[in-house]
């Protein structure tokens, strides 16, 4: 028997202070205040921190009246649909992002070293990825290194 489960989201409309406007998917409104204040909410198209909640142009219907139950329709676990399908990605665009993620070496906690060795050139240029602190990826922007925080979706270890 296939394993049920119920899930609640909220899609709040976004918009960060340059404008650009996207969705994002929180189990509350407290915890998309939660993720803002800790500044896990970033803009998909400038990684800007500052980030809205905009009136939504969409009008949600309630249930129908006289159901019993108000809970969420149950989801089957496996043919839920992913966060990369509900996202609206056309499937050759992701399967061709992770290709590229999976090409790159995964250099963890050393990111910003190995960035650092590879853009003055104490190390072979390479495609890396893995993880920086908010500071550390300040000091990176600051050294004039460029690099690009992955989304979520392409952030899992495919290795």
């Amino acid at each position: 028997m296939p394993l049920t489960r119920f899930r609640l989201v909220i899609i709040f409309d976004l918009t960060c202070v340059h404008g650009h406007r996207f969705e994002g998917w929180f189990a509350s409104s407290e915890e998309f205040d939660r993720q803002k204040d800790a500044m896990l909410v970033t803009c998909p198209v400038c990684d800007d921190v500052g980030i809205e909640r905009v009136p939504s142009a969409q009008v949600r219907i309630p249930k129908a009246a006289g159901r019993e139950s108000a809970a969420p329709e149950p989801v089957d676990a496996e043919s839920a649909p992913s966060h990369d399908v509900v996202a609206g990605m056309p499937e050759e665009v992701l399967s061709r992002l992770r290709e590229i993620v999976r090409n790159t070496e995964n250099v963890g906690r050393r990111f910003p070293e190995e960035a650092r060795k590879i853009h003055y050139n104490e190390a072979p240029a390479r495609s890396i990825r893995g993880q920086a602190s908010k500071d550390e990826a300040q000091e990176l922007k600051d050294e004039g290194i460029d690099f690009a925080q992955l989304p979520p979706f392409l952030s899992r270890d495919t290795h």
